[in-house]
């Protein structure tokens, strides 16, 4: 009852919470609900009272550009901390890539991670982020990420409906980094009833690869349903989708996982306080005064442009420029060398890099715009892209150039498969041919995106050309213009080292991480299994993103610097539309939500001081 009454309290002091709801005491996800309410209204009803003023106000403490994860997560801190604010979407729906993802979350030394017995410290986790980093990143931004990511962690738990789980196994991804965690260290949202947002539910982001109707899965599922054919494991794992979603169902809720509940359960948390979120208002420019402080924002709002005053800051949280071809091209793609493609991106259409050029025109520096949260996808048909998370790393496939030849470890971290894509892919005439190639005993045992193990693949995607069959290598290599002696004699010594257990070129499966999404039923290694039985499988392979990873420069605030280090006044970054604290690499799953709530949950505490 005492956890009740303060979480209450805390509650009532939020600024645009009612106040006859809190004088009745209710908890938090009964308000939620809107089974309880003012007078028997519903939360839809309470939700548009709070819309008929906001709508109309145009004068803010704080303005948060963007309804991702970082966005949201500001929002709700800087109206904790007694700020007048309101988030602005230029989409039609709310969660951009967040509510598309998977919604992993790396945070180290967080309350989770130490409820599951996982012993970790700050210092720990800032030695390994050191190592990651490469020394791209400056200390003291490394420093606010590992000292406020679990503090955020617990700030969004108590202020919202969310809760979270530990993604046991799912190893950092470089576990022979001196402070990395090989058992892992990345967290992921429980279930979360979709029924406690009424009609925002229609609101939110659709996700990058619906969930199969009648099944509830997380993240942490993935590995284990890849493995279903095999695996008693994978048949429990799958049972117990199937279960959780109809014991919810009996319930009356709506179970969302993964990125759609942490999407919604932050959109909750901005219901819970008064906060309002814009939809279909896209920022058209920022306001600065004649210091060069931002003072607001211009945007366009049910047709008409409008300008909206900051006292305290604006936070620019609007997605990176991976939906923006004329960006890629110039940031990526500029000596015509590195092919960066839009359409092959599995991030929001909404991400067109707007937040950063509005930056940019304010004096901003930019950084790592040559970059992205890489990962190996392949182009299934009319747009239609798949993260290639498992398979390449599943015994029984190997990936091949242009020559027919094996180039990378296909089972390590997806960013540095694609690094090495560029590196020793790409032709002279600017094509980067790549291929996953795979046997039917591959097909037999393993899931493929939605397609059960065994079952024929899709048609369309044969017709668009993704997927290659062929009863032998000579004519799977004649079909996809490989050399037929070249990828024939790297398939036999792939072969051999399947049979020893050893990868000598390019070492597969030598460390937790390779393991993680393998066969533990090969021997005498997970990761490797020999290419025999025909028929044969090609599938086509892009150096894809999630989002692009460069933008505004930021310091340990979130504030945004110009070239000469001096900061702009009241502009404050977080996500993709900054520079990642990441720097050229990637530290576990989740290593792009986890920073992007915490340096929006820093931006608000410095705004609110400001």
């Amino acid at each position: 009852m005492a956890q009740t009454s303060n979480r209450i309290n805390r509650l009532s002091r939020m600024k645009h919470l009612p106040p006859q709801l809190m004088s009745k005491g209710l908890r938090r996800r009964a308000f939620l609900t809107g089974s309880l309410g003012l007078g028997g209204m519903t939360l839809s009803q309470m939700l548009g009272i709070g819309r008929a003023q906001a709508d109309t106000d145009q004068n803010f403490d704080v303005i948060v550009i963007g309804s991702g994860a970082a966005g949201m997560v500001a929002a709700m801190r800087a109206a904790s901390l007694g700020q007048k604010v309101v988030v602005v979407e230029k989409a039609s729906k709310y969660g951009g890539s967040t509510a598309r993802s998977g919604a992993g979350i790396w945070i180290r030394n967080n309350r989770i991670l130490k409820e599951n017995g996982v012993e970790d410290s700050e210092e720990e986790a800032f030695t390994y982020l050191k190592a990651v980093g490469k020394g791209h990143v400056g200390d003291e931004k490394i420093r606010a990420f590992v000292q406020k990511g679990p503090e955020m962690l617990d700030f969004v738990m108590e202020n919202s409906p969310l809760g979270f789980r530990y993604l046991k196994g799912w190893s950092d991804y470089y576990p022979n980094l001196r402070g990395s965690k090989p058992e892992g260290a990345s967290i992921e949202p429980t279930m979360f009833d979709g029924n406690l947002l009424g009609r925002e539910l229609t609101n939110l982001e659709p996700p990058y690869i619906p969930v199969p109707e009648g099944v509830t899965v997380y993240s942490g599922d993935y590995k284990w349903l890849t493995l279903a054919a095999v695996s008693g494991k994978g048949v429990w794992a799958g049972s117990m989708a199937v279960l959780r979603y109809f014991k919810a169902i009996l319930k009356n809720k709506k179970p969302l996982t993964m990125g759609q509940a942490l999407s919604g359960g932050l959109r909750a948390g901005l219901i819970q306080g008064g906060i309002p979120l814009w939809l279909n208002t896209p920022m058209e420019d920022l306001v600065s005064d004649e210091t060069g402080r931002i003072t607001g924002v211009k945007v366009w709002r049910e047709g008409q442009p409008i300008e909206l005053t900051a006292t305290k800051g604006v936070l620019v949280a609007a997605g990176g420029f991976e939906k923006s071809q004329a960006m890629r091209d110039q940031y990526h793609n500029s000596q015509g060398k590195m092919p960066s493609k839009a359409e092959w991106s599995a991030g929001a259409a909404a991400n067109t890099g707007d937040g950063i050029r509005a930056g940019k025109r304010q004096g901003a520096a930019l950084d790592l715009m040559d970059e992205a949260w890489w990962g190996p996808l392949m182009p299934l048909k009319n747009g239609e892209v798949y993260f290639c998370l498992s398979e390449r790393s599943l015994p029984g496939s190997i990936m091949v150039n242009g020559d027919g030849e094996r180039f990378t470890n296909e089972s390590s971290p997806y960013t540095d498969v694609v690094d090495d894509m560029y590196k020793r892919n790409v032709r002279d005439d600017g094509t980067i041919p790549t291929w996953l190639i795979a046997d039917q005993n591959f097909r037999n045992r393993y899931l493929f995106k939605d397609v059960m193990a065994g079952s024929p693949l899709k048609q369309e995607w044969y017709d668009s050309g993704a997927i290659v069959k062929a009863e032998s290598l000579a004519e799977l290599a004649g079909k996809i213009n490989l050399p037929v002696d070249s990828l024939e004699a790297t398939v036999a010594r792939f072969n051999e080292f399947a049979a020893t257990g050893e990868d000598l070129d390019f070492h597969r499966g030598e460390n937790e991480y390779d393991r993680f999404f393998s066969d533990p039923s090969i021997e005498p290694n997970p990761s490797l299994a020999p290419l025999t039985e025909g028929p044969f499988y090609a599938f086509k392979i892009v150096p894809g993103d999630i989002s692009t990873k460069g933008g505004l420069v930021t310091d340990e605030h979130s504030r945004v610097l110009r070239p000469d280090g001096s900061v702009i006044s009241g502009l404050y970054s977080a996500g993709n539309s900054s520079n990642s604290v990441m720097g050229r690499s990637y530290s576990g799953a989740g290593a792009t939500l986890g920073p992007a709530m915490t340096f929006g949950y820093i931006a608000a505490e410095h705004a609110a001081k400001d």
